[in-house]
């Protein structure tokens, strides 16, 4: 067994505040038992998990990388608890053997997680460096731990089994041989993917299947309350994620509740954001129709950055 990683030794974890998101998810969540379903259990339970489980995260990183890690105690938890925006925060890292894992859940496909996990990477290594009190500047190599990118998609979007996401695909200029890279390993883990990775690592496949259970009950007509009491009780009847959901239940509820209501609040302001830009498109239609500048309204409708430049003309 490998020596415990001493570059992050006593790392205390950095806390920014969200406390105005999270109080709006807190009064937004009133009576949200009448509420009809509209969303899937989302990643607070899979951060969860694993956060409260060492020996299970222990078994995640081995069964993703095929090694046979038997001491949780050398698990160095380093997990961004919270940074200037909420969705920036960071469900799972850690060092171990001079890798620094990161690991993300997303619901909905994401093709921006690689540069996520660059802003993230950033934090940790300025963090790990400052605890350590070493310079930037001086002439001594700074050594860090190597950094292992993984999401864990269950959404109900297809995906692969596994997929490899790059930095480098959101370059603008393909041709230049830019100075960074970054890869994302996506892993499906929707139930009935990933067999072998799901057999190492019980907990995960648990999850899937506590995932999937959830879905059947929330595609009918309940409350999501009364939806998600059915599925925990099914789970528990059945020893799907047995002792995490009969110590800790009313605590589980409360927080796919609670995701459930955030997420939706997030998509509210995506959709609010949407219909702001196709009412600023329609004004500026009127406008030019008025103006009988049909020219204008063809060009801008197949070039984004001129109808950019017609809204700050018309001040739209």
């Amino acid at each position: 067994m490998q020596r415990k990683n001493t570059l992050g030794a006593n790392y205390g974890a950095f806390r920014r505040s969200t406390s105005g998101f999270r109080r709006f998810a807190g009064r937004y969540i009133r009576r949200l038992g009448q509420r009809k379903v509209q969303r899937n259990v989302k990643d607070r339970l899979f951060r969860f998990l694993f956060d409260k489980d060492r020996e299970a995260l222990l078994q995640l990183y081995n069964a993703l990388n095929g090694t046979d890690y038997e001491d949780p105690s050398q698990l160095q938890v380093v997990t961004i608890e919270s940074a200037v925006y909420v969705v920036m925060k960071n469900d799972l890292a850690f060092i171990l053997a001079g890798t620094l894992s990161l690991y993300e859940h997303q619901s909905t496909y994401n093709a921006n997680m690689p540069v996520r996990f660059l802003i993230y990477l950033a934090e940790e290594y300025q963090k790990l460096i400052e605890q350590a009190e070493i310079s930037l500047y001086g002439s001594r190599r700074i050594l860090l731990p190597a950094p292992q990118c993984v999401v864990f998609y269950n959404g109900e979007k297809d995906a692969p089994e596994e997929e490899i996401l790059k930095l480098s695909d959101a370059f603008i200029n393909k041709a230049q041989d830019a100075a960074v890279e970054l890869r994302v390993r996506m892993l499906n883990i929707n139930y009935g993917y990933n067999g072998v990775l799901m057999e190492r690592c019980h907990v995960l496949e648990e999850y899937a299947q506590f995932v999937e259970i959830s879905r059947q009950y929330m595609n009918g007509d309940m409350p999501v309350k009364d939806a998600l009491e059915c599925a925990i009780q099914y789970c528990i009847e059945h020893g799907i994620l047995y002792d995490i959901l009969r110590n800790h239940r009313a605590e589980v509820l409360g927080m796919l509740l609670e995701e459930f209501d955030v997420d939706k609040y997030e998509r509210t302001i995506r959709m609010e954001g949407v219909e702001e830009g196709i009412e600023r498109s329609n004004r500026l239609t009127r406008i030019l129709i008025e103006q009988n500048r049909m020219k204008d309204m063809e060009r801008a409708i197949q070039d984004p950055d001129y109808q950019k430049k017609l809204f700050r003309e018309f001040d739209v």
